[in-house]
């Protein structure tokens, strides 16, 4: 959430909140510091878009509040038993996303939208280039296109490892899609099965080639990549008008209590009521019975009759006295009333109102004195003079054996695949004199903080606004580095930290649990570097890190020739991968002195923003 937009997102929370919503979903750091102090009572769910694949960082979400946290879909079942267990010690729950589109990209994670047509998938606009061609050596031809996600003949082994909501995905889907996804997770949890004709409607309604469950049998490579077919398309076609009954009337899915009392010269009484709220109705008065008396079935019959209402009868009873008539058309209106009244006091808001306000700051930057950082790939790239240069960023998987003189800055991946792992590695870069992490990853704070190391926050954290710099600060955060995302212009917000930007380099635009370089050739054949190419002939470099991979940019960030517009950050980054250590050099000194250059680049966002 941009800077000028706080406030009205802040307004759009409070209107919700006042209107009775039950919680939020959120991503941004900023808004959920505002709403945690503005809107206390309010429920904050941790989105999906908030990486959380891994449990250290459950305590940071927990002290800013958030009560549920949607889990990253990458996550296998070892992984998530081990989020719901330790979420329990925490008094917290996990949502987990059940079926729908799969995001190749760790969720939060992808610029590919952004970069490529200024659509910000991390604000809600993602185009999905990712459906197009992107072609690895040997693969499938679309290798960045994942088939849907379907985990519902598992939703009884999520329910019992203690995952306390099921989310479905449904984007842009259709009212038969929706329908026919509830119905097949319903059918799921209550018989432990699917019908085969149900389940062969879902894959038709909706599939690319079929669907996949391989990030939680960690069953990852090529057979979980698909792509919307023609034979889907028709399929689909054919199954939509078979699925209007399914929601033609409202699930029956609470249960009342119905009272109902009739008695002489006395209006009949009804109460229904669904554990939380009541409502009392009165009726008609009933006749002496001329011929037939009423009888208690009949009675209960009528003021059963829920269909289409979300409503059915469990438990209550009737006190009928005998001999008395009321007509079947006064029972049902007394009925009818009843469940207007009840639906009416389901609506009610039960909070205190929310009376608070919240407006931007007023900010006029100012110039500082911006220092240069050099993020290396490898140590062969380092070169012999780093004079002007206050720190280098190394990668955590690396031999952390520098002989250097500016300050060492351990590069914690966005990806974690074992925090044991990443402890370790940080112990011993604490003995070759790191004292700092770049974090980019809300368990990696946790796991730095815990191990003693200073903290700057990494581009993963989607810091955006002068809330999200707060909230790191918070956390003890020394430094913050602001999203791709931002404009220069929109980078200028009030700040207590130290704030500064990738100003050159291939940015990752993706980051890969399951690595598409994978579908043409085996890690040995790979050496930690492919390439993807797309649909024009463009390639994107793809790397490995730890367990997880990340698709490069095809061409550098460049802003050396723009220096003085940067004025107002504190530090620039310069992010070299595949560079080599004379061409390292080469940019250094372009950055040192604002010089152009001669080969293709691009300005990132940076002027263009996002929408």
């Amino acid at each position: 959430i941009k800077e000028k937009e706080l406030s009205s997102a802040f307004d759009l929370a409070k209107n919700a909140y006042n209107l009775g919503i039950d919680g939020i979903i959120i991503e941004d750091l900023g808004l959920s510091r505002i709403l945690r102090e503005k809107i206390p009572h309010l429920k904050l769910h941790a989105s999906t878009q908030m990486s959380v694949h891994s449990v250290s960082a459950l305590p940071i979400l927990k002290e800013m509040g958030f009560v549920r946290v949607v889990a990253a879909r990458e996550m296998s079942k070892t992984d998530l038993t081990a989020l719901c267990n330790r979420a329990e010690e925490l008094g917290m729950e996990i949502e987990v996303f059940v079926h729908g589109a799969l995001c190749m990209c760790l969720s939060g994670q992808c610029q590919l939208s952004a970069f490529l047509g200024q659509r910000s998938g991390n604000r809600g606009l993602c185009a999905g280039p990712c459906r197009l061609p992107f072609k690895a050596e040997k693969g499938t031809g679309y290798d960045l296109s994942l088939k849907d996600l379907s985990l519902l003949d598992h939703l009884n082994e999520l329910r019992e490892m203690g995952v306390k909501s099921f989310k479905i995905e449904g984007r842009m889907k259709r009212p038969e899609y929706v329908a026919c996804a509830v119905a097949s997770a319903k059918q799921s949890l209550e018989k432990g099965y699917i019908d085969p004709a149900l389940a062969e409607t879902l894959k038709n309604v909706f599939s690319r080639q079929g669907f996949t469950d391989g990030y939680y049998t960690d069953s990852l490579g090529r057979d979980m990549f698909g792509i919307r077919t023609k034979e889907d398309v028709v399929s689909a076609d054919k199954a939509f008008p078979l699925l209007h009954q399914l929601y033609r009337g409202e699930r029956q899915s609470v249960p009342v209590s119905v009272k109902a009392e009739i008695r002489e010269n006395t209006p009949m009484e009804l109460k229904l009521s669904d554990g939380e709220n009541t409502v009392t109705v009165l009726g008609d008065t009933p006749q002496k019975a001329k011929t037939k008396a009423l009888e208690q079935d009949d009675v209960l019959n009528s003021l059963t009759k829920f269909g289409g209402t979300p409503y059915y009868a469990e438990g209550g009873g009737v006190d009928l006295q005998e001999g008395l008539f009321v007509s079947k058309g006064s029972l049902n209106e007394l009925r009818r009333r009843a469940i207007e009244e009840l639906d009416i006091k389901r609506a009610e808001t039960k909070i205190e109102p929310c009376y608070a306000e919240y407006s931007a700051k007023n900010f006029t930057p100012e110039t500082r004195n911006q220092s240069l950082i050099c993020r290396f790939e490898d140590k062969t790239q380092i070169p012999d003079d780093l004079s002007g240069i206050s720190a280098i960023v190394y990668p955590l998987e690396k031999n952390p054996d520098l002989n250097i003189s500016a300050e060492k800055i351990a590069d914690i991946p966005r990806g974690i695949i074992s925090e044991d792992l990443i402890q370790k590695r940080l112990r011993l870069f604490k003995e070759y004199g790191f004292n700092t992490c770049l974090c980019g990853n809300l368990a990696s704070v946790e796991i730095a903080r815990k191990e003693g190391f200073n903290i700057i926050a990494d581009t993963g954290l989607n810091i955006f606004n002068s809330e999200s710099v707060a909230k790191a600060e918070e956390w003890g955060v020394k430094a913050a580095t602001l999203s791709y995302e931002l404009s220069i212009e929109e980078s200028k917000f009030q700040s207590d930290l130290p704030l500064g930007i990738i100003a050159y380099g291939k940015v990752p635009l993706m980051t890969f649990k399951n690595c598409p370089i994978k579908n043409g050739k085996t890690c040995n054949e790979c050496d930690k570097r492919g390439v993807l190419t797309d649909r024009m002939g463009i390639d994107f470099p793809v790397r490995c890190r730890m367990g997880y991979s990340e698709m490069l940019n095809s061409v550098p960030i460049w802003l050396a020739d723009r220096k003085t517009e940067l004025n107002h950050l504190d530090f620039l980054t310069l992010y070299f991968t595949d560079e080599s250590r004379e061409r390292v050099t080469e940019v250094i000194n372009a950055y040192k002195n604002g010089l152009s250059t001669d080969i293709k680049y691009t300005r990132g966002l940076y002027y263009k923003g996002t929408i």
